[in-house]
């Protein structure tokens, strides 16, 4: 693994800022919006950290980083349509929630990936992207994803 450039630390902090206030917002709000504070501070470092990713070519081509990149990068323009617009009617708060809650499992998939790829520094957990050890942790995120959006469909619903 090549060592990180200036720009990828700055890509690399914008996504753990990212990170820890998307999780905060959505144990403290249940949702994550432009209404609070750590909402505004998830969206705009997860804007950073997407549109920094396309920057980024450690493996000298396109890869599925930065399809996630890209994938997290049209959750935030939908999140924030259905936010701002209500477009949707009353589905408005369950897409933004959808695509909002989206953007963390995006990041996380890349963050796993690129951590255990790195570390620790002399013998890495693991070498290659089609660890059985990565598509585990892949599948968890992916459970949780589905689980935390249920959740969230159910407090929006308790809410209205």
């Amino acid at each position: 693994m090549p060592e990180i450039s200036a720009f990828g630390w700055f890509h690399t902090i914008m996504g753990i800022i990212a990170l820890l206030t998307g999780f905060y917002t959505l144990v403290k709000y249940k949702v994550i919006s432009l209404q609070n504070l750590t909402g505004k501070i998830y969206l705009l470092t997860t804007l950073l950290a997407a549109a920094s990713a396309l920057g980024i070519y450690a493996r000298g081509e396109f890869n599925i980083a930065h399809a996630l990149a890209i994938l997290t990068l049209l959750a935030l323009a939908a999140g924030f349509i259905a936010e701002k617009t209500q477009v949707l009617g009353k589905l408005s708060p369950y897409a933004q929630a959808l695509c909002y809650s989206a953007t963390l499992l995006f990041h996380m998939i890349p963050a796993i990936t690129d951590g255990l790829m790195r570390l620790p520094v002399s013998d890495p957990v693991v070498t290659h992207i089609e660890d059985p050890m990565l598509k585990a942790f892949y599948l968890v995120f992916l459970i949780a994803y589905v689980v935390g959006f249920s959740a969230q469909v159910l407090w929006l619903r308790k809410r209205t």
